[in-house]
């Protein structure tokens, strides 16, 4: 038997990291993979892992790069024709994206116009493109699968319910499929408990410091604002064709419940584990397979108490903002997202304060006149319009 071939883009971050580990242990090959500007580590992994195809997004790293592994029979490719190229070789049986931001969404749409399974950890792909992603998913016959621990925990809920419509609870058929409600759980991140006067004078080194996960910046930061569960919020309505309602949040600060299902009779069904993201990257993987998983088993016994509190979304605007944007549509959430990316990149230079994110998210969104989309040019005019925004907010 061959052995499964991944491609991964966004190889050098903390996904990315551990799906090779996931990789490894589990004898896969490597085909491709891309990285946005850590050169040094992408030559490290190009040499353990022997891709035939390698992709650094800064294109002023490429000739660098290239001298660098010149020894070496592999592709050197660089910028966004170089993620879009790896995303749609389907000599991989299976496109990891890992890529933090919008520069995931063409490379997503690319590998499912190539027929190409998915195994998704860019949130930004479904935010801002949710319908159109979906559509086209279902359009191709390929496979999604979540590999945001909370997403991936609903997934896993679901199997052995409705076996037989799992496939299209995933891509968008909710009919009969029984489901009443999930329920998403969060951290609450560093901060949660606080009041808006003790955020006020947040630093970035205290927004960094989260409790229970190990992530990049980005995402911690989105957690500490609690953005990262209202995107989470929004991925959940296009990944399980849910409505708004049928979405709950709940703050579970030890992150050892990772998301639960409730069916139509009051049943509710819930994914535990270690807050290790190695467990859904592997799920994800070799889905419909239960493999040994090189991280630590779960002992109940450790924690003497799991808590479940409500999110505070008057203190946490963020988290209301984003659902704000789910409920209202059309461009709303991308307009949010664009939004929030560039407020979080300015918060973590120092030049805006934490509170400032959410206010100028929402801000964006109330302010950018919200429109359907259609094709991929009306997400990224709409994801443009934000960051232009907030950039001249910023600068005023």
């Amino acid at each position: 038997m061959e052995k499964k071939q991944i491609s991964i883009l966004g190889s050098t971050g903390s996904i990315g990291t551990q799906t090779l580990e996931v990789a490894q242990a589990h004898g896969m090959g490597v085909y491709a993979l891309a990285a946005h500007h850590n050169i040094r580590l992408l030559e490290q992994q190009v040499r353990q892992f022997r891709p035939k195809k390698v992709c650094i997004y800064e294109e002023g790293q490429y000739a660098k790069l290239q001298e660098q592994l010149a020894d070496l029979p592999v592709q050197v490719l660089c910028g966004m024709e170089g993620l879009c190229e790896i995303a749609g070789d389907t000599h991989a049986d299976i496109l990891v994206n890992a890529v933090v931001g919008m520069v995931g969404l063409l490379p997503t749409l690319t590998a499912i116009s190539a027929g190409l399974d998915i195994a998704l950890a860019n949130k930004e792909t479904l935010v801002a493109g949710g319908s159109l992603v979906m559509e086209q998913a279902a359009k191709k016959g390929v496979a999604i699968y979540p590999v945001d621990s909370e997403h991936s925990a609903i997934f896993q809920c679901l199997q052995g319910n409705r076996r037989g419509q799992l496939h299209k609870i995933i891509f968008k058929d909710r009919a009969d499929n029984q489901i009443h409600r999930i329920l998403l759980t969060a951290s609450g991140g560093p901060f949660f408990g606080r009041t808006r006067e003790e955020l006020a004078n947040v630093t970035v080194a205290d927004a960094l410091n989260h409790p229970n996960w190990s992530m990049g910046n980005k995402i911690t930061i989105d957690s500490a604002t609690l953005m990262n569960k209202g995107l989470e919020f929004i991925e959940a309505k296009w990944l399980f064709d849910l409505t708004p309602d049928q979405i709950e949040i709940v703050v579970h600060r030890q992150s050892v419940v990772h998301s639960a299902v409730e069916y139509q009779d009051c049943s509710v069904i819930a994914q535990l584990g270690v807050p290790d993201m190695k467990i859904p990257i592997q799920y994800a993987l070799l889905y419909p397979e239960r493999m040994p998983c090189p991280t630590k088993r779960l002992s109940l016994t450790d924690y003497s108490t799991l808590t479940f509190e409500k999110p505070d979304p008057e203190t946490f605007t963020c988290l209301k903002t984003a659902i704000a944007a789910i409920t209202a549509g059309g461009t709303a959430p991308c307009i949010v997202n664009g939004a929030n990316e560039v407020a979080v990149a300015a918060f973590l230079a120092g030049k805006i304060g934490f509170l400032d994110i959410g206010a100028l998210s929402q801000r964006a969104m109330e302010s950018i006149e919200k429109t359907e989309i259609t094709c991929y040019e009306d997400v990224i005019a709409a994801d443009t319009k934000a960051r232009e925004f907030v950039r001249s907010a910023i600068s005023k």
